[in-house]
């Protein structure tokens, strides 16, 4: 862990949740999770996102599983997903964020239709009510909402969000961003685009492959943030078959068997999520028992 001053900076590491066989919540294997991600020189966890399979989770796991990361890392290093339907939902998962002390939620944008700017603002509006730093969260693919850079500005300006989790891919926004909202702090948010983004400015990475791999992924920002590409592109392209699954429809199942290669506590996912193909499983595999040989951690 280094030294951040803000809550949001530095490597968030978007938890994947363990899943026992019969696809209870293993809370124990979670804790550990989270202590030994932060022990690899990760700096937080955000619990409840799309790789911790917040959809399929009972309200009482949902709330727990925030409750385990918070007791296992200390509160200032979870970004809770709060993520909802409602944004009076979303709000109350905001709330509960607070209660156990998080230092900032991570806010996707309203995602059961399409909604306009001004439907956007309100449910930012909505959320920040609870006193909690919000992150933005970008992802125009499944959302089927685009936080442009000016529409991020605007959110930005009114002091409703502090930060944003790129996954366009683009790294053109980058630059845009800070056009147009110089004090917003852009976050990567697709692993495989790591090192581009890191270029650009970005003040942390919210990752999804140093569940697998936190030592090397650690590494990577942290020379990828200081310029330093001697180190950085080697490290870069070795880990690039991995991580650019980040941005596959696939990328739970993906990680989860990384983890499990890797020693770590994956397991399977909940339904309606299937298991890799076997083809899919064959590539992961690989990948994971070379990066895994050629001693990445």
């Amino acid at each position: 862990m280094t030294e951040r001053s803000k809550a949001w900076h530095g490597i968030m590491v978007a938890t994947a949740l363990p899943l026992r066989a019969d696809l209870t919540v293993d809370f124990d294997a979670y804790a550990e999770h989270c202590r030994w991600l932060v022990d690899q020189g990760c700096d937080g966890v955000v619990p409840n996102g799309s790789l911790g399979e917040y959809q399929t989770l009972t309200a009482d796991e949902r709330a727990r599983v925030v409750r385990t990361a918070v007791e296992a890392v200390g509160g200032r290093n979870v970004m809770a997903g709060v993520g909802a339907y409602g944004s009076g939902e979303s709000r109350r998962w905001a709330e509960q964020a607070a209660e156990e002390g998080c230092g900032s939620v991570l806010l996707l944008p309203p995602n059961a239709y399409r909604a306009d700017e001004a439907a956007v603002a309100e449910h930012y509006r909505e959320v920040a009510a609870a006193g909690v730093p919000v992150v933005a969260y970008n992802n125009p693919y499944d959302t089927k909402v685009d936080l442009t850079p000016a529409l991020l500005a605007r959110l930005f300006d009114e002091g409703l969000i502090v930060a944003v989790k790129e996954f366009t891919g683009d790294p053109r926004r980058a630059y845009e961003i800070a056009e147009l909202a110089p004090g917003l702090d852009v976050l990567i948010g697709s692993d495989d685009v790591l090192l581009e983004l890191a270029l650009a400015g970005a003040a942390g990475w919210i990752a999804g492959y140093p569940n697998a791999l936190p030592a090397a992924g650690a590494a990577l920002y942290r020379a990828a943030v200081a310029g330093d590409l001697g180190t950085a592109l080697p490290l870069y392209r070795k880990l690039h078959s991995l991580l650019r699954w980040d941005s596959k429809t696939e990328f739970v199942q993906a990680i989860k068997l990384s983890m499990d290669l890797a020693g770590r506590p994956g397991g399977p996912c909940r339904p309606p999520r299937r298991p890799l193909t076997d083809e899919q499983a064959a590539a992961v595999r690989a990948a994971t028992e070379k990066a895994l040989a050629e001693g990445l951690r």
